[in-house]
């Protein structure tokens, strides 16, 4: 098993910036791709971004690019999501999630609010 712990959602305005953390712990995660995935209410639940564990293979959803930035630090058994230049459409839960495939996630967390203003 896997356990995956978002922390670091919010209120912020249009323009600001937010930093995600997901803290994993359980098996080892060496094999694993981790993802960032949200939700807005009343839609599907979309990717945003992945990265192996080795941190040289990374992937953004297009309404992303250029406006946030994975990272992960094998050290801390952590993954994070700079979010930058936020706008309301932004706004969503996101979670994390673990999967041993790119394209099939195994383990998620149980999310956090992002809010933007604007």
């Amino acid at each position: 098993q896997v356990q995956l712990v978002e922390s670091g959602g919010g209120l912020v305005q249009a323009g600001g910036s937010l930093r995600l953390s997901c803290a994993a712990s359980g098996r080892t995660l060496r094999p694993y791709t981790m993802g960032w995935f949200r939700q807005a209410p009343g839609k599907e639940r979309e990717f945003v971004a992945r990265i192996n564990w080795s941190g040289d293979s990374i992937y953004y959803a297009d309404s992303v690019k250029g406006r946030f930035t994975i990272s992960i630090d094998n050290a801390k058994n952590m993954v994070y999501l700079q979010m930058n230049s936020l706008k309301p459409e932004d706004t969503a839960v996101y979670s994390c999630a673990a999967g041993l495939l790119w394209w099939k996630y195994d383990y998620w967390g149980q999310g956090t609010q992002v809010t933007v203003s604007s």
